[in-house]
């Protein structure tokens, strides 16, 4: 992978795009670009049927310009770098210091495309492409851009290395509520890089990185110990810090459990066993009594029958 370092000597892990997936792209954004061209052809032809032979040219040449030229320099302008067909494949156009695409850097490309793609059927793009170093055509080298892929397996990323032993739990007491995010990216990309860099300018880059970590958090680094390391344990103690919420919001959010909340007790119904001794018998109600004299069933002593004879 060829990657792309910055000014500040911080490298990109941007990969650039190879022949096999621009020429789909383009065979795409071809196919779509002539269907409409010739679309808005017939519709003009049948529009444009009244005039004479010198204007239907003005309207062809116009018509073609701005349908095969102007409108690939907009989708570009407009999108970023990212045309239907990069856009289905996974490419994007950027500088060559990994920044977004201007409307210059679309026109440059556009007017180029039309002799690379459109009037030589793709051969000079395709030769430029396979000679550069990077995949670029000529379009690319005159603009100043370059074709990288978007979508790269999450296999390839690589780890932060860890911090030595003897610093970890150093920065526990560490406040990071005050580093940007932009700063934690540019110190996992040293991290993950710094044994491709040059050793004096990754000594230079990891000293201005801790400079401005301490300036952000106030606590400098223990007296003999390096920048790199010192970036790695911070670096360490910030993970350990985002593992541990994760951790504890986990378990907070565990279904069915609520903090603070009493479970009621449970009663577990009473049922009668076959074996159960045959001198207790449960009791079995009895159907109402009703009396069909009008007389009350208790009777002179207040006492209601109930169905009920004590053993002798």
């Amino acid at each position: 992978m060829s990657d792309l370092v910055t000014g500040d000597a911080v490298v990109l892990g941007l990969q650039p795009a190879r022949l096999p997936s621009r020429a789909l792209a383009v065979l795409i954004d071809l196919v779509v670009v002539w269907a409409a061209y010739l679309l808005i052809t017939l519709g003009l032809a049948v529009a444009t049927a009244s005039l004479d032979e010198a204007a239907m040219m003005a309207v062809s040449v116009a018509s073609f310009l701005l349908v095969l030229v102007g409108a690939p320099i907009a989708v570009e302008t407009l999108t970023h770098g990212r045309s239907l067909g990069k856009l289905a494949v996974g490419l994007r156009v950027v500088r060559d210091d990994g920044g977004p695409i201007r409307f210059r850097h679309a026109l440059v490309r556009g007017a180029m495309g039309v002799v690379e793609i459109l009037m030589t059927f793709g051969v000079v793009a395709c030769i430029a492409s396979l000679v550069s170093e990077r995949g670029r055509r000529l379009g690319d080298v005159f603009a100043g851009t370059l074709v990288v892929r978007e979508r790269i397996p999450t296999a390839r990323v690589a780890a932060v290395p860890p911090p030595p032993p003897w610093l970890v739990g150093r920065f526990a007491g560490v406040d990071l509520s005050a580093v940007p995010e932009t700063l934690w990216l540019e110190i996992r990309q040293y991290l993950t890089r710094s044994r491709e860099l040059d050793p004096a300018v990754g000594r230079r880059l990891a000293e201005r990185l801790a400079d401005e970590l301490v300036s952000r958090t106030g606590t400098p680094p223990p007296a003999g110990v390096p920048a790199e390391a010192y970036l790695a344990g911070v670096v360490a103690e910030r993970q350990a810090r985002d593992a541990r919420r994760a951790f504890a919001s986990a378990a907070s959010g565990v279904p069915g459990v609520v903090p603070g909340s009493v479970s009621p007790p449970v009663v577990a119904p009473v049922v009668a066993s076959p074996m159960a001794s045959p001198s207790v018998t449960p009791p079995v109600a009895s159907p109402p009594v009703v009396a069909s004299s009008g007389v009350d069933p208790a009777g002179e002593s207040g006492v209601r029958p109930t169905g009920f004879a004590p053993p002798a």
